[in-house]
């Protein structure tokens, strides 16, 4: 699979504990992914030059300010499930219908804030969710808000609509619950054949499949159980906790040879 330095920069220093990484470490993953040292450096100017990133001491980068943001809440992932509370039938809604359009940087990051909050769009401009985050509402507008949506949306509350079928079926969970059981799976047999692989394959491997699977929990949209089978998820969910441990370990020793 080919990436770009980029992307895999970034998703290095999200990954990391401290989100730091030397340059060197950088340079090694990166070669892993056939990706030249070269390719490296110039995209860690680049994204330094975008904010992304920033010299953490000599040879070491970490995020940006442009970046904290979204790595603190993608940060969440682990304790997800902590932020659900028992639904009672209401919907949080967000109206964005008065935002603009033609500015696609912006729209881009609004999209991205409500997707990862679990909402879908009713209409244009009319966005939706069970209201079922412990968080409240004005919370959950605080972290739109941190996430990218302008402030100038609003977030209500409603309790009975015309046709909830229709909200309902904003959301594929025949779908989610078949990549909760299918995810699981993977993850468990990966790891149960983890020791036969050399030391770059496991980083490798380790590092899609697990970005993978975080990604799917980052976006889950946290449906009440009445929607989805809450056990698939927390099996999930723990799988994914586990994996990303053994995932840590890989990487860890991977850096500690070069070192």
């Amino acid at each position: 699979m080919k990436l770009n330095a980029r992307h895999l920069i970034l998703d290095l220093l999200l990954a990391s504990d401290h989100h730091q990484v030397s340059v060197r470490e950088a340079i090694t993953a990166c070669g892993i992914f056939a990706i030249s040292e070269n390719s490296v450096r110039v995209a860690l100017v680049r994204l330094s030059a975008d904010g992304l990133v920033q010299a953490a001491g000599r040879g070491h980068y970490r995020l940006g300010p442009q970046a904290l943001d979204l790595a603190g809440d993608v940060a969440t992932w682990r304790s997800a499930e902590q932020r659900l509370r028992p639904w009672h039938g209401d919907w949080m809604t967000v109206f964005t219908a008065n935002l603009g359009r033609t500015n696609r940087t912006a729209l881009k990051r609004r999209e991205r804030a409500l997707t990862m909050l679990g909402f879908r769009e009713l209409e244009q401009g009319l966005h939706v969710r069970p209201n079922n985050l412990e968080s409240g509402p004005e919370a959950v507008l605080k972290r739109l808000h941190t996430l990218g949506l302008e402030p100038e949306a609003r977030l209500c509350l409603s309790q009975q609509w015309s046709d909830e079928a229709a909200l309902t079926s904003l959301w594929d969970t025949t779908r989610l619950n078949a990549d909760y059981r299918y995810w699981q799976q993977s993850l468990e047999t990966w790891m149960q054949h983890a020791q036969e692989l050399d030391a770059e394959t496991a980083a490798r491997e380790s590092f899609l499949l697990g970005g993978q699977a975080i990604r799917h929990v980052v976006f889950d949209p946290l449906l009440p159980d009445s929607f989805i089978d809450s056990q698939a998820r927390l099996a999930f969910v723990a799988s994914v906790r586990t994996f990303d441990k053994v995932g840590h370990q890989i990487w860890q020793t991977l850096y500690a040879s070069i070192r």
